[in-house]
């Protein structure tokens, strides 16, 4: 235990260091200012299915983790933004919004390279294409797991319709969606953390990062959701109109230290491995 609390805690100054909380405050402004262009884009390639309620389920999918008190101010403002089906995907201004909506995942990328002290090498234009990679994966399947939501309940509710004895099992399909949206969730972690950052890596390298990143957004996002449910009124008293916006983005920089502090977590525990100490 001993061992584990010392790790931790030169984790964190070795996070406050490396500009920790500078680099989580890029991380939750490029977050939020690329949420918006990855909604359009999303919404016109929803439209090539001829579905809106896909666009919007899959905004459902995106915020259900956050707090109420967060979720709800910018789910009414995306629902602005997703008001029509768009289709013109192959058009400049969403081709625009596909090129802005990567720079969430560059700005992931920074934090990462910064936490595993890597130099970036490959070339930018490399790199801007890779990150326009992810955003249309992650699109897809965004859209593929809307698919999956939507369809459930539907073949959910045919099957009891013609095997009345699978009523009381309703609560294993609940169980079996939110363990399939936990693990796409755990995914993406161990996607970004093995591939986005310079160098090479291996799971077994990245899990711990992981593991008490996912912890510790459950007491933050709990935490934080208690603390507005007290203090809301607060950020309209100081910020009036752009409240909801603060919020939000207050909500990101506490998940972005997290996320960035999990990478200088597992090169700590690396660095401890190797019997180096910077």
């Amino acid at each position: 235990m001993l061992r584990l609390w010392r790790i931790g805690y030169d984790a964190f100054w070795r996070f406050v260091d490396d500009d920790g909380w500078a680099l989580a405050s890029h991380v939750a402004l490029s977050s939020l200012m690329a949420l918006f262009p990855f909604l359009i884009f999303l919404t016109a390639l929803a439209g090539f299915f001829g579905s809106k309620e896909l666009a919007d389920t899959a905004v459902q999918i995106i915020l259900e983790a956050w707090p109420t008190q967060v979720a709800t101010p910018i789910a009414r403002e995306i629902h602005n933004v997703l008001t029509q089906v768009r289709t013109d995907v192959l058009t400049v201004g969403v081709v625009l919004a596909l090129y802005f909506a990567s720079n969430g995942v560059e700005s992931l990328r920074i934090g990462l390279n910064r936490a595993y002290s890597v130099k970036e090498m490959r070339p930018w234009y490399l790199l801007r294409l890779e990150s326009i990679g992810y955003v249309l994966v992650g699109s897809g399947a965004i859209l593929a797991a809307s698919f999956l939501v939507v369809l459930g309940p539907l073949a959910w509710a045919t099957a009891v319709r013609f095997a009345p004895a699978l009523e009381p099992l309703g609560w294993t399909v609940t169980f079996i969606r939110l363990a399939a949206a936990a693990a796409v969730l755990v995914a993406t972690l161990i996607v970004v953390h093995l591939w986005l950052p310079g160098g090479r890596r291996t799971i077994g390298d990245v899990w711990p990062g992981i593991v008490v990143t996912l912890l510790l957004w459950l007491g933050a996002g709990a935490a934080f959701g208690r603390y507005l449910a007290e203090f809301a009124s607060n950020y309209v008293t100081t910020y009036a109109g752009l409240a909801s916006v603060m919020v939000a983005l207050a909500f990101l920089y506490f998940f972005a230290a997290i996320f960035v502090y999990g990478g200088e977590l597992n090169s700590v525990i690396e660095e401890e491995r190797r019997g180096l100490r910077r």
